[in-house]
């Protein structure tokens, strides 16, 4: 084996390693965001929810009261 023969099967074992290894951090990066989206998506429901069940409204500055 000559000397550009291992050189060039060093590098390409070096780009092997790297892709495995950016694939590993795609995956980790998918499961979080999934799980982020769901957390997301939870918190936009808790949030209509509770502006579903408020009855009245917030005064806010010089704003009158419906009543008025």
């Amino acid at each position: 084996m000559t000397s550009s023969t291992t050189s060039i099967e060093e590098r390409f074992a070096h780009l092997i390693r790297t892709v495995e290894d950016l694939s590993d951090t795609i995956a980790r990066q998918d499961s979080e965001i999934a799980r982020l989206t769901a957390r997301v998506e939870m918190l936009l429901r808790r949030e209509a929810e509770r502006e579903s069940d408020l009855t009245g409204g917030v005064i806010i500055g010089d704003e009158r009261p419906p009543h008025y």
